[in-house]
């Protein structure tokens, strides 16, 4: 397996409440924590920023994500910034197609790619918030933006090729789109989307397709569902999935510090960001709403723990990735072998907060995946 970790761009903190806008997921302001104190509030600054990414390298991540939106800082500037400070860690770069010509992005990737050393990742989000397309100018409708993603990509790999290309769409009529070279190695491509519309584009065009953390016999059925469509298309694909993680030596210690996320945040919060995160578009948001509808009508605890060791409390407060992983180094790695076994091959992990948390992942979580031969040897 591929193990990833997660770059905090708008914010991060010790708690879910931390003021952000959105974090993966909504564009209106969820939460607003009016204590920003050390421990509490982390402003995403060059140096903090150059503290998460070093540590991922020195934990043996292979890449670290970095979202998109206008919550967040930019993740092309951020990426290129960072690639400075280290040495091997790879470079997931989110971006909407909607904000940038395809040729443009292709130049960008082979810029990034000869300078950086390879390092570039690419994850391809279409956007499922229709206030946050309209920010950069974009009003279609969901079907039509994955429209022109599968356009998108289409000019984005042609522009990488040895010759010029041609192409004439509906969204898009390039010709002659090239860049001074190829990027070497090629950018892999990361896509998400649980739509049907997503699902399509990501058999067309995705080296990895990227699911949200749900309870295993539902990414399996996303799974076999994606790898069929892919398969018509004469293509193979690899899979991974997102998840926050919060693993520690002992099991009661994990789900302590899973409780003290939320700790203290009343009803009426979470009600604030169920009625922002309700109006989503994304199919993917939907599913993960679904997760924590039952403690929100029982208001018990134990009704988060969807599955062994698979906790939706994030979801509460975040949009996008809902779940988290929370259990002993053991427990964890067993429910990561768990979705290996299903054809799981990538996990992008990430944690409150994110310093600390990569070094705890990086020196509990990663050896017992590594004695169960599910990563190479550091």
């Amino acid at each position: 397996m591929q193990i990833h970790w997660f770059l905090p761009t708008a914010a991060d903190g010790r708690s879910l409440a931390v003021g952000v806008r959105g974090t993966h997921g909504p564009s209106a302001d969820p939460v607003l924590d009016e204590r920003p104190t050390a421990d509490r509030f982390r402003a995403p600054t060059l140096r903090y920023l150059t503290q998460i990414a070093q540590a991922a390298e020195a934990a043996g991540f292979e890449s670290v994500l970095t979202p998109t939106g206008t919550w967040c800082e930019d993740a092309w500037l951020t990426c290129a910034a960072l690639a400075q400070e280290t040495e091997r860690l790879k470079f997931l770069v989110a971006f909407r197609p909607n904000t940038l010509a395809p040729t443009l992005a292709a130049q960008q990737a082979a810029t990034f790619q000869r300078l950086s050393g390879g390092r570039l990742l690419l994850n391809i989000v279409t956007g499922g918030e229709a206030d946050e397309q309209a920010r950069y100018g974009d009003h279609l409708p969901k079907a039509d933006r994955y429209a022109r993603t599968d356009e998108f990509l289409t000019v984005l790999r042609g522009a990488w090729g040895a010759e010029p290309f041609t192409f004439n769409g509906e969204h898009y009529h390039v010709v002659g789109a090239t860049t001074m070279a190829p990027p070497d190695p090629l950018p892999r491509l990361y896509f998400p989307g649980s739509s049907q519309e997503a699902g399509v584009v990501a058999a067309r065009h995705a080296d990895t397709y990227l699911t949200f953390g749900e309870p295993p016999e539902q990414v399996a059925e996303k799974i076999t569902q994606i790898r069929s469509l892919a398969t018509a298309q004469g293509r193979d694909i690899r899979f991974g999935i997102r998840f926050h993680v919060i693993t520690r030596d002992t099991s009661a210690e994990a789900w302590a510090a899973a409780e003290r996320l939320i700790d203290g945040v009343d009803t009426s919060h979470v009600d604030r960001v169920q009625s922002i995160l309700a109006a989503s578009q994304s199919t993917g948001q939907a599913r993960m709403s679904a997760l924590h509808a039952k403690f929100r009508e029982d208001h018990k605890p134990s009704s988060l723990e969807i599955y062994p060791n698979v906790w939706a409390g994030v979801g509460l407060l975040r949009g996008g990735a809902g779940t988290a992983l929370v259990g002993s180094h053991t427990e964890v790695a067993e429910r990561i072998a768990e979705y290996a076994a299903l054809g799981i091959e990538e996990a992008i992990l990430s944690g409150f907060p994110h310093l600390e948390e990569a070094y705890m992942v990086g020196e509990g979580l990663l050896p017992e995946l590594r004695r169960r031969a599910l990563l190479q040897p550091a």
